[in-house]
């Protein structure tokens, strides 16, 4: 029974040999730097993602195989703000696809790719179908941390900020960096903005709603921020970061119960 987690990039060839034939899912932290207001430093998206994926890491070390976190993701819209380095969609996308196949090459049959950066999503997404259809036995999978059900019922439970108060540098991701490292958090310049143009459809929140519109994100806010970062706690935190790795050892393991796909040819009628 291994007692810490397996990293990567700390094995030897003869090592990576060995796990890829192993049942493991290899775990892959994606995120971005970028403006995270004045009181967070912009390797938000980044810190939460690794330290989330490092932590199912280390709760489930026989089945899960954690890979470097990849730092840089899709952010044209936040360039008006200093800090963000934006990496264009179809590099993203393609990065992460070759990161897969890569993988796949090796033998490895299952992994889960963990994003942190709202608008990397719907490319990481397409990053695991674009690795599913030129590896067909592979099981490659998508999630966004902190967004299952139970997650989404603890957000419920313990938040103090109505709609529009969890969306970025807000009440959830300054408690889940309170948690991890307090002193990198500057609460004295934390603000509450909730200034996104807001609709019966569309709105933004840790889930936000089916309309999707962003603009610049200038456009619209201030300080970088959108929500309340001022109702922040720690202790919060502290339950959200359960709560995530809870849920991504959880996708890990569903994972390992699905068989690998197999392509076979169609029929007119069930056998």
């Amino acid at each position: 029974m291994r007692t810490v987690p397996r990293l990567y990039e700390r094995l030897t060839w003869p090592e990576v040999k060995a796990a890829a034939e192993e049942d493991v899912v290899c775990l892959i932290p994606v995120a971005t730097l970028e403006d995270h207001g004045p009181h967070l430093p912009i390797d938000t998206d980044l810190r939460l993602t690794a330290e989330i994926c490092r932590r199912a890491a280390e709760a489930d070390p026989d089945h899960i195989l954690l890979l470097p976190p990849i730092p840089h993701g899709y952010s044209p819209h936040h360039m008006d703000f200093p800090g963000p380095i934006t990496i264009a969609w179809d590099t993203f996308t393609r990065y992460l696809t070759d990161v897969g196949s890569s993988l796949a090459r090796h033998g490895f049959k299952r992994m889960l790719f963990l994003n942190g950066h709202g608008s990397n999503q719907n490319f990481v997404e397409a990053a695991a179908r674009l690795i599913a259809v030129e590896h067909p036995n592979v099981l490659a999978a998508a999630a966004f941390h902190t967004s299952g059900p139970e997650s989404m019922r603890l957000i419920e439970e313990i938040r103090e900020s109505e709609r529009g108060g969890m969306a970025h540098a807000c009440e959830l991701e300054t408690s889940m960096y309170l948690a991890i490292d307090a002193d990198a958090v500057d609460m004295d310049k934390a603000v509450d903005e909730r200034s996104y143009p807001a609709g019966e459809y569309s709105w933004m929140d840790w889930a936000d709603g089916p309309l999707k519109i962003m603009p610049w994100w200038s456009s619209f806010s201030r300080t970088g921020v959108q929500g309340d970062a001022t109702k922040a706690t720690a202790e919060k935190g502290h339950a959200l970061l359960a709560a995530a790795v809870q849920e991504c050892v959880a996708y890990v393991r569903e994972l390992l119960e699905k068989p690998t796909p197999e392509r076979r040819e169609p029929q007119e009628t069930m056998p």
